[in-house]
């Protein structure tokens, strides 16, 4: 039928939209989706949910682009909207808020290359992505929202930072406490400082710089990933394992620069063991415990000259095995324990070719320099190094062993510095035979075994600790270097100190300034928030890609009257210098679940009453946290690592009742799309293809169909607006949800969108005469028969949803209204529990029928239906009866059947096949089958 000749009242496209800007507009006049908090500016008594349970859901918030959404980002959004939907119908108070996570890069780079402030862009961007949700229908309390980049927002991220600044981890205690705290034992003397001087003997710069040295923020010269095509430097989790930048995809170097850095590693024992108490998917915490890397073992210290070499093992049981050293090109030592010459004797294999030591390092330093971090550590690659012309001594056997650099080695694992044993270690081994070490076995391996042995076995070769097996032996050699003073019992661990430092200018200002001793200084809260200043000059200074040589200049650096300040901070009016690198991108959305409990309290980050509520424990044992948080894995490590160590410091230092951030975490899949290429290779616009004879065309030229992500660069873009025009955005949130079960990736088909279209204009047509528009729902009752139906949906898609199986219960719902459909008349004790059943799907249409259906008032707050008990239990039981093993027939009884019947009815029916023989025994299995055995 076409548009021109369909009736007057159908569900179409255009209806839709004038029902579901009606209701958006409703919701929002009446502050519908207001979460009620216990105290405070948000609280109300009146509210249909007050004293309610409740339940705190939240997406991880986007970052708004200017291109606007794809029908691939409101996956997850309308997921946690269909579920909490039906959670505040079904008793809760429920918390479902959304912000906006808008300092960094990409708005940064825009303004760089139009010239317009980021600020400008991001604002634009923002209210772009509100209307498109407004659009789709969430169900949001938008006085809980915020953007990071908001003044009052970011106040807080920098409190937070003064109170990690102002902070350090106890390790007898094993939690942050306030560096004043540190202060007062250092100066009763119930702490040593490092050179062992009294307190009152240091000057005040010896103070601070004793004090800095423990705070869990801190300023560091230490290696660095400085990335000159973005003039920046990148924490670890920034740069791809080939050694790129993940923004840009630019080369990036080791650098040793001065830079923020957070403690992080002081947290790294509670980071893995905490994962216990959280309802994660498996795959998540295994990749934040592999990330972490906790290792134990020993750490061993090797002379060599005047120096020591600390060095971090896992194995100290195989210290005998130990004839070479190798320490990263990097190593802080390596220019120190360089001789002038080469020692006499010294190998040609193990000089490069360079006359001296000290030409023979440089040049292996800059080849190292060029190489990515995969590139260093590839398993299969040729072992390179060079000898730095030193010896250090075994300390167990007092061995003269050679120290090498070699690639291999990275300084930002353990100590940077390793002992080789390359009867145990494959790369060991390989560069033993390079240059032609010696190789010593520490484990007996099996007999004709070549090679590195890496498996459990009794020590050889190895003194006193021969015959111990592997964990004895361990254990035997830490007893020992710790009696002798060689070394001591450790845990090591992957994971770095967190680089906080950022060369850019869209992020947030740091709340330090400096003296003019060039130390730190924390700025007091009365002075926050910091503003960002405006600049004519958005950039840092960038730099030939392939120019590791090159010194970041910040753009804040540039703003020399914002710079320079005059400030009394209790000693009288001085001159003080900003910090004028910001913070990165991931501190803003370190804390932002902690905000949306009380964003209008401009005295606390959070009242301790709203977030006891929300987020705190709700039973002995419970870490407390968002009870669901939703969001792509590739977010499984940078950005829920970064947030459970802010809101473990915020907990220590009595912040917060909770001890985790988020308590269930879900990852949604994906909507992939179709991409087209013509012959050339050259992508066009999915939208022009058609598709003809199994084959693909754009006009009459024939392309190719790959498969991948959803994006602008593949030219295969649908938005979400394209689908509310063209079907309204009900029949969007209904396709979304049917696509596939939430957590798994799907492909974008537009043609098939027109089927849950067809599903919501026949639950219309239920409620709504199309030719009239008058109701045609009745007050008959049902019969038995679609009762049962009825009830058997009610108590599936109830379960459904509390899964997050959105699509089964849709299912479910289109089952029950093609059940419907044919009936005669439509009764209201089917109709009205189907249009609540669908209010969380497509809540729009849901709220016309139920108003239409002569209902005053949203239903949001109605109860969803209950299935009633009774109808849920079956009329019949059908029992397969077997004889010797093999079904023979069958028999239908009531439920509750005693056995002795259901015995008889069997033998009845497989009379014919007994052949008058008497049974030797007959089984009845309650509800599943009757087993004769003759």
């Amino acid at each position: 039928m076409s548009e021109s000749e369909a009736p007057r009242f159908r569900y179409t496209a255009e209806l839709a939209g004038e029902i579901e800007t009606r209701w958006q507009a409703y919701w929002a006049d009446h502050g519908t989706f207001h979460a009620p908090n216990p105290t405070g500016d948000l609280a109300d008594p009146a509210h249909p949910r007050s004293g309610a349970p409740k339940l705190h859901v939240q997406d991880m918030f986007p970052y708004p682009s200017g291109s606007g959404l794809h029908v691939g980002h409101p996956l997850g959004y309308i997921g946690t909207d269909c579920y909490t939907r039906y959670k505040r119908m079904a008793g809760y108070n429920v918390l479902h808020p959304m912000g906006f996570d808008a300092f960094g890069l990409p708005a940064e780079q825009y303004a760089v290359q139009t010239g317009t402030h980021p600020r400008t862009t991001t604002e634009a961007n923002v209210q772009r992505y509100r209307a498109q949700l407004r659009r789709l229908g969430m169900a949001y309390d938008e006085r809980r929202s915020f953007s990071t980049t908001d003044p009052e927002y970011y106040r807080w991220t920098q409190w937070i930072f003064l109170q990690i600044f102002n902070s350090w981890f106890d390790r007898a205690a094993g939690r942050a406490r306030p560096i004043d705290d540190l202060v007062a034992e250092f100066a009763a003397g119930t702490r040593e400082t490092p050179d062992g001087r009294p307190w009152a003997e240091l000057s005040a710069v010896e103070r601070r710089k004793v004090v800095d040295g423990h705070r869990l923020a801190y300023v560091s010269e230490a290696p660095v990933n400085w990335c000159p095509g973005l003039g920046t430097v990148l924490a670890n989790e920034e740069v791809t394992p080939d050694g790129r930048s993940e923004r840009g995809n630019f080369p990036v170097f080791q650098r040793s620069l001065e830079q923020w850095k957070m403690r992080i590693t002081e947290y790294g024992d509670r980071l893995v063991d905490d994962l216990e108490y959280l309802d994660w998917p498996e795959p998540v915490k295994l990749m934040q415990r592999n990330w972490i890397g906790r290792s134990r073992g020993a750490n061993v210290d090797f002379p060599v000259q005047d120096d020591v070499i600390p060095v971090f093992t896992t194995r100290p049981d195989t210290l005998f095995g130990a004839t070479y050293m190798v320490l990263a090109p990097e190593h802080a030592l390596v220019t120190r324990i360089t001789p002038e010459a080469w020692p006499a004797g010294t190998k040609d294999a193990w000089t490069g070719g360079h006359a001296t030591p000290a030409e023979a390092v440089a040049a292996y330093r800059t080849a190292a320099a060029a190489k990515t971090e995969e590139e260093r550590t590839a398993d299969g690659k040729v072992k390179t190094g060079v000898f730095t012309g030193a010896y250090a001594t075994n300390p167990v056997n007092g061995a003269r062993i050679p120290v090498f650099i070699a690639d291999y080695v990275l300084a930002g694992y353990g100590t940077g510095a390793i002992m080789a044993v390359p009867g145990q270690d494959a790369r060991d081994w390989a560069f033993a035979e390079v240059f032609e070490l010696p190789i010593i076995r520490t484990v007996a391996a099996p007999e004709g075994f070549e090679g590195a042995f890496t498996g459990d076995g009794p020590a050889i070769n190895s003194d006193w600790l021969d015959g111990k097996d592997v964990a004895e032996a361990k254990a035997a050699m830490i007893a020992w270097l710790e009696e002798h003073g060689h070394g001591r019992g450790a845990t090591t661990y992957r994971l770095r100190d967190w680089l906080f430092s950022r060369q850019r200018y869209w992020g947030e200002p740091f709340p330090i300034v400096y003296d003019e001793t060039g130390l730190p200084v924390a700025l007091p809260e009365s002075m926050l928030p910091v503003v960002l200043p405006d600049v004519d000059d958005f950039s840092p200074r960038t730099f030939d890609p392939d120019d590791a040589d090159t010194e970041p200049e910040t753009p804040l650096s540039r703003k020399k009257d914002w710079v320079e300040v005059e400030l009394d901070l209790g000693d009288g009016r001085k001159t003080y210098t900003r910090e004028t690198n910001t913070m990165p991108q991931w501190a803003g959305s370190c804390w932002y679940e902690l905000r949306y409990l009380d964003p209008e309290n401009n005295k606390a980050l959070v009242d301790p009453e709203n977030e006891a509520y929300w987020m705190g424990p709700q039973r002995p044992g419970d870490c407390g946290g968002v009870d669901l948080y939703v969001g792509g894995v590739e977010h499984a490590v940078l950005h829920l690592l970064y947030a459970r160590f802010w809101h473990k410091v915020l907990f220590d230092l009595g912040h917060i009742s909770s001890f985790e951030p988020f308590r269930k975490l879900f990852n949604q899949g994906y909507i992939q799309a179709y991409a087209y290429r013509d012959a050339r290779g050259v992508l066009v616009p999915a939208e022009e293809v058609v598709e003809r004879d199994g084959r693909y065309f754009h006009g009459d030229t024939p392309v190719a169909r790959e498969y991948g992500k959803m994006g602008k660069s593949l030219k295969n873009v649908v938005t979400p607006d394209e689908m509310c025009d063209q079907y309204g955005a009900d029949t969007f949130r209904v396709y979304e949800m049917a696509m596939g079960p939430l957590d798994v990736s799907r492909p974008w088909d537009t043609r098939a969108v027109v089927g849950s279209q067809r599903f919501l204009q026949r639950v219309w047509r239920l409620v709504v005469d199309e030719e009239t528009a008058t109701v045609r729902v009745t007050d008959e009752p049902l019969d038995v028969k679609t009762r049962r139906a009825l009830h058997r949906v009610i108590d599936g898609v109830r379960g459904d949803l509390d899964e997050l199986r959105f699509n089964t219960a849709i299912a479910k719902l289109i089952e029950l209204t093609n059940v419907l459909t044919p009936l005669p008349t439509a009764s209201r004790e089917a109709v009205e529990p189907l249009v609540l059943m669908l209010a969380p799907f497509a809540p729009h249409l849901a709220e016309e029928l139920w108003a239409r259906l002569g209902h005053g008032d949203t239903l949001a707050y109605a109860t969803f239906p209950e299935a009633d008990p009774a109808q849920l239990v079956a009329e019949s039981i059908t029992y397969p009866v077997q004889v010797n093993g093999k079904v023979r027939g069958r028999v239908e009884v009531a439920p509750d059947t005693a056995q002795d019947e259901v015995r008889a009815a069997a033998l009845a029916a497989v009379a014919e096949a007994l052949a008058g023989r008497d049974p030797k025994k007959v089984i009845v299995v309650p509800g599943r089958l009757v087993s004769v055995v003759v």
